[in-house]
């Protein structure tokens, strides 16, 4: 006969190995930027390619995937004085630094006025 506090930890056990590979499988996503404020974003993709191309996708004009989104979040300002002017990028595990840190990359590259365009978070993360 197997101990309760072991037939416990064991089925635990089991469990996390079953349920782990879950967790991790929707945990893809990526920001695309482009000239004029233009930007595209994805996540939840099982894939990380998948979720590169689909926010390319949604990217008017000659874009570019400026930012992995995996189990975090990201953000992108711009000026919105001029549009095709400065900006800024970030990530961060929380939504809160990746739009504060977004804010201050395009104040430090010469924007008077800039404000958050885009933000998205991995549901995983």
């Amino acid at each position: 006969m197997i101990p309760f506090g072991s037939a416990m930890a064991r089925a635990l056990m089991a469990a996390s190995l079953v349920l782990a590979p879950l967790a991790a499988a929707r945990a893809a996503g990526a920001l695309a930027i482009g000239a004029c404020g233009a930007y595209g974003f994805a996540f939840d993709f099982a894939v990380d390619q998948v979720a590169r191309n689909a926010a390319l996708r949604k990217c008017e004009g000659d874009c570019k995937v400026v930012a992995a989104v995996s189990r975090n979040c990201a953000a992108f300002a711009i000026d919105v004085k001029n549009m095709c002017g400065s900006y800024g990028f970030a990530t961060a595990a929380r939504l809160g630094p990746a739009q504060n840190h977004a804010l201050r990359q395009c104040y430090l590259h010469g924007g008077k006025d800039c404000v958050l365009r885009a933000f998205v978070c991995d549901a995983k993360g």
